[in-house]
C-alpha cells in the first residue's frame, strides 16, 4: 500500500509538472511575435563589433589623410590621360578635393566597400553555421532576409558617406575652404550651389551602388563562403567595367552597370546634364531591384544545412 501511495503521488506530481510546463509553453507561443525576432539594432551592433567593419572604416577615415600627404609631398596634381581635370583643382580648398577623392574612389573601393557589407552578410553566418540556428529562434526566413539587407544597406550608405565627408574635413583642413572650381571651365560656384552640386554627386553615387548591392547579396544567400560572395560581386563589377571599353560593342554597353559609374561628372559641369544620371540611376535601379528579388527568391527555397 505504501508503494502504491508513493508511486500516485510520483504521478500525480508529474502530471502537475507537465501541465504547467505545457501552460507556459502555450503562453510563450502566445506571446511569440516574428516582429520581435532579430531587432535592427541587435543586428546593427552586432554586425559594428566585427573586425570588417572596423577594417572598412578604417581605410575609409584614412584614405583621404593619405591623399593628402601625397599632395602636401609632390604638389598639386597634372591631368593625364582619361582624368577629367578634377585633380588639377584638387589642392584648390575642400570641395575639390573631396570631388577627387570621390572620383578616385568610386570605380573600386566603394564597390569594394558595398560588396563586403552586402556580400558577407548571409554567407558569413552559414559559413559558421549559425544561420540555421537563427531560424530555430525562430526567425522567419523573410524576417531574417530583411533584416540583414536593411542593416547591410545602412552600412553600406554609411561607408559611401564617410568618404567624402572625412574628404571635405581633411581637404578643407589642409587646402582651406574655397568655392567649388569646375575642372576645364573655370568656372567658380558659390558655396550654396557647390554643396548642392555634392549632394546631387553622392545621392547618384549611393544610387549606382544599389547594382552591386544587388549582386553581392544574391551571392551571399547563395554560397556558404564570404569571400567568393564579395569577390563575386567585385569581379563581375569588374568584367563589367571591361566589357564597357570595348567600343565595338556600341549601344550594347548602356546595358552595363559600370558604364553610368561617372555620370555624375555632369553635375560638375556649368549646366548640370541630367540625362545621363537619369539613365544610369534607372539602370541600376533595376539591376538592384532584379538581384534582390532573385535573393528573396532564392533563400525561400533554399535547404539550410549550415
Amino acid at each position: 500500500m505504501t508503494v502504491a501511495r508513493a508511486a500516485r503521488a510520483a504521478w500525480a506530481a508529474w502530471a502537475a509538472w507537465a501541465a504547467r510546463a505545457a501552460g507556459a509553453a502555450g503562453a510563450e507561443a502566445r506571446d511569440y511575435s516574428p516582429r520581435r525576432t532579430l531587432s535592427f539594432r541587435v543586428e546593427f551592433v552586432r554586425q559594428l563589433r566585427r573586425w570588417r567593419t572596423i577594417v572598412a572604416f578604417a581605410v575609409l577615415l584614412a584614405l583621404p589623410w593619405i591623399l593628402v600627404a601625397a599632395f602636401k609631398i609632390s604638389g598639386p596634381g597634372s591631368a593625364g590621360n582619361g582624368t577629367p581635370g578634377l585633380v588639377t583643382v584638387a589642392t584648390q580648398g575642400g570641395l575639390n578635393f573631396a570631388a577627387f577623392s570621390l572620383f578616385v574612389s568610386a570605380g573600386f573601393l566603394l564597390v569594394v566597400v558595398v560588396a563586403l557589407f552586402c556580400g558577407d552578410t548571409v554567407a558569413s553566418e552559414a559559413s559558421w553555421s549559425s544561420l540555421r540556428y537563427l531560424l530555430a529562434a525562430p526567425v522567419p526566413r523573410a524576417r531574417l532576409l530583411r533584416q540583414k539587407l536593411a542593416v547591410a544597406l545602412a552600412y553600406s550608405t554609411i561607408g559611401v558617406v564617410t568618404l567624402p565627408v572625412m574628404s571635405l574635413v581633411a581637404g578643407t583642413a589642409a587646402f582651406g575652404w574655397h568655392p567649388l572650381r569646375l575642372p576645364g571651365t573655370g568656372v567658380q560656384l558659390p558655396v550654396g550651389q557647390a554643396v548642392t552640386r555634392m549632394l546631387i554627386v553622392l545621392g547618384y553615387v549611393l544610387v549606382t551602388e544599389i547594382a552591386v548591392a544587388g549582386i553581392a547579396f544574391l551571392l551571399s544567400v547563395s554560397t556558404d563562403s564570404p569571400l567568393g560572395a564579395v569577390g563575386g560581386a567585385v569581379g563581375l563589377m569588374i568584367l563589367s567595367a571591361i566589357l564597357d571599353q570595348v567600343t565595338a560593342l556600341g549601344s550594347w554597353r548602356e546595358i552595363l552597370p559600370s558604364h553610368w559609374q561617372f555620370a555624375w561628372l555632369d553635375a560638375v559641369q556649368p549646366q548640370i546634364a541630367w540625362g545621363g544620371m537619369v539613365e544610369g540611376a534607372s539602370a541600376c535601379a533595376c539591376y538592384g531591384i532584379v538581384f534582390l528579388a532573385l535573393a528573396f527568391q532564392r533563400f525561400q527555397r533554399k535547404d539550410i544545412v549550415s
